[in-house]
């Protein structure tokens, strides 16, 4: 009995921190990975713009 109460004792907890920590944490890289890539097209394009605005 001790052991089916600790199996679910350790069910939830393993959801609470899915839920709490892990899930959060995807959602935050997923965030900086959109960021930097924005930055990254953003520095692409004036460097295009200036390369081809200096060529003429």
């Amino acid at each position: 009995m001790a052991r089916l109460i600790l199996a679910i004792l350790g069910a939830v907890l393993a959801l609470f921190v899915v839920f709490s920590f892990v899930i959060p944490a995807l959602f935050a890289l997923v965030k900086l990975a959109l960021v930097l890539g924005l930055i990254g097209l953003i520095v692409f394009l004036v460097v295009a713009f200036v390369g081809k605005s200096s060529t003429r």
